[in-house]
């Protein structure tokens, strides 16, 4: 009775396992052993430019499948659908014997003319459906920015992977009652699960500043015979992403799959991921925090009148610092910050940054974003490198204030610089502006995001009638035009390979922004190691006013005049 008792409870026990705890598994083993499934693929949301531009969009492709077990002569078939689908007989083959899954996939987004004569071949087990490929109309267009989708239709990179839960949608199918080989049983109806496309994305990127940006780039690019040319536009009021050009690039509609080393290089986003030390640039921020010090009484920061001594070199612990330009032209007589600015002179910004003192300098650093990553919608983000507060010694200080032994992104300069100049308003870097349906419903929606104050509206002020100063009579003057506020500041910047300076490899870069007296454009502009001229003022701002002057041309900005 004991033994029996113990059999009995063993079978209840295993019966309520499989009634209660295995009933799903079962449930799907059955369903897809008595059922054929024709995926409906989903419609990929579309994504436009802030101005309703398609920068990534869809077209119907076909893809075909197999149920192995339904396939009567594997052989055979591979001879027909090698033919019509254009894929080796072996591939298919192979493919059709293996009996381990039971659903397989033999094409992914064919031609319809592909897979048409399928329906009157007379293969058994085969059949098709309809599918959509990702198409990008502008092909190379913001490529490192829009990123592109796996055969699959899912986001690999850029926006097309941070966003890809909007717009991947949900598959759906159309399923067949089969028999115990999978082939079709007649008589029997069909169920259909119909697909939910995905939603559409509306970027803050404007197609026209980005293609200009593109071309006034790639020209700079060949005519410098340079590694790279990369550029950022952004709305200084914002912070919204209106164009990031990274060159060279590729086309978006044939990305190279086969190679993955230079798919990888080509479609990095180096403006948000990589890091650099971004040299005389990285002034306006040092110039920034003196005034700001000075206007809060601190009697370590210098006036804007305070004339700094004559001298082409500084000594910090017993290291020499130079600056870029020897005594020639007055460059290094007694000057104030407007007149350092203007001829980028490095021991005046040397001065600054030991005198407010480590404390005060990293409490700014910290306000402007370095060190830490900006919070831009776009994965990868690099937060830069910047020696830890209590490890940097006076030398490095004074490095840091013009622009060496600090690395950091081009967005977080470019954040930086605008920050300095919109009223001292730092705001979080977006490229989505809106998420949205076909049928215009509006499920998310972004909007400026303040992250922090930097400095107040007067330093801002001031500091911009400097930069402004900069580009009307200095070392920024190729960014000139005549009639707008343009303001900017130029760099360049030496590069190190190994822990050594690298002889003649640099990093000609310039910020400028327009109108001075209420930035709407600042433009980013990087170009890698130029051959030839190098300098900043020579490469760079030039391309910074070709940029400006195509968007005053296509927005029809009226020009300013006047001075702050």
């Amino acid at each position: 009775m004991l033994a029996i008792a113990f059999l009995f409870c063993v079978f209840s026990g295993r019966f309520l396992y499989v009634q209660l705890f295995w009933r799903e598994e079962l449930l799907s083993r059955a369903l897809d052993q008595w059922t054929r499934e024709i995926p409906v693929t989903p419609e990929r949301g579309k994504i436009f430019d802030r101005n309703g531009e398609l920068l990534a969009g869809n077209e119907t492709a076909y893809s075909v499948y197999a149920r192995a077990n339904a396939v009567t002569d594997p052989e055979g078939a591979a001879n027909v659908l090698s033919a019509l689908l254009n894929v080796p007989r072996e591939e298919i083959e192979e493919k059709l014997s293996d009996r381990s899954h039971s659903e397989i996939t033999l094409l992914k987004q064919g031609e319809k003319s592909q897979v048409l004569p399928i329906e009157g071949s007379g293969l058994t087990g085969i059949y098709y459906a309809r599918d959509n490929k990702r198409v990008y109309p502008y092909g190379a267009l913001a490529s490192q920015v829009l990123g592109f989708t796996a055969m699959g239709a899912e986001g690999t990179t850029g926006i097309e992977r941070y966003y890809d839960d909007f717009l991947k949608g949900k598959s759906g199918e159309i399923l067949y009652e089969t028999d115990l080989v999978g082939s079709e049983i007649e008589g029997t109806s069909a169920s259909y699960i119909p697909a939910v496309g995905g939603l559409n994305l509306k970027l803050t990127l404007d197609y026209r500043i980005q293609a200009l940006a593109e071309e006034v780039m790639g020209r700079v690019l060949a005519s410098s015979s340079a590694k790279a040319a990369r550029c950022i536009v952004l709305d200084p009021q914002d912070f919204g992403v209106l164009a990031m050009v990274n060159l060279p690039s590729y086309d978006l509609n044939d990305p190279p799959r086969d190679d993955m080393e230079t798919l990888n290089r080509l479609s990095r986003n180096c403006l948000v991921s990589d890091i650099y030390e971004p040299g005389s640039t990285f002034k306006i921020i040092t110039a920034a925090a003196d005034l700001e010090e000075f206007r809060k009484g601190n009697p370590a920061a210098f006036s804007p009148q305070y004339v700094f001594p004559s001298s082409r070199t500084r000594s910090v612990d017993g290291t020499t610092i130079k600056c870029w330009s020897d005594h020639k032209n007055g460059k290094h007589s007694n000057q104030t910050l407007a007149e350092a600015l203007n001829n980028s002179c490095n021991p005046c910004f040397v001065d600054i940054a030991l005198s407010l003192g480590k404390e005060t300098f990293y409490s700014y650093l910290s306000a402007f974003g370095f060190g830490k990553a900006t919070g831009v919608d776009f994965s990868g983000e690099a937060v830069g490198m910047l020696i830890p507060e209590g490890s940097v010694r006076d030398c490095d200080l004074a490095r840091i204030g013009f622009g060496q032994t600090i690395a950091l992104s081009p967005l977080q300069l470019a954040c930086a610089a605008a920050s300095a100049v919109n009223g001292g308003y730092y705001y979080t870097p977006h490229i989505l502006e809106e998420v949205f349906s076909d049928d215009g419903y509006v499920a998310v929606k972004t909007g400026k995001k303040l992250a922090a104050r930097t400095v107040s509206e007067e330093t801002s002020r001031l500091l911009s009638s400097m930069l402004e100063g900069v580009v009307r009579d200095g070392s920024g003057k190729h960014a000139y035009i005549e009639g707008y506020r343009v303001a900017g500041k130029t760099g360049t910047a030496q590069k190190y390979e190994n822990g050594t300076i690298a002889q003649g490899k640099y990093v000609s870069s310039f910020v400028g922004y327009f109108p001075a007296n209420e930035p709407r454009y600042l433009a980013l502009i990087i170009v890698d190691e130029p051959q030839g001229s190098y300098y900043g003022s020579t490469v760079a701002a030039p391309c910074a006013k070709e940029i400006f002057e195509g968007i005053i041309g296509f927005t029809g900005l009226p020009a300013q005049g006047g001075a702050l």
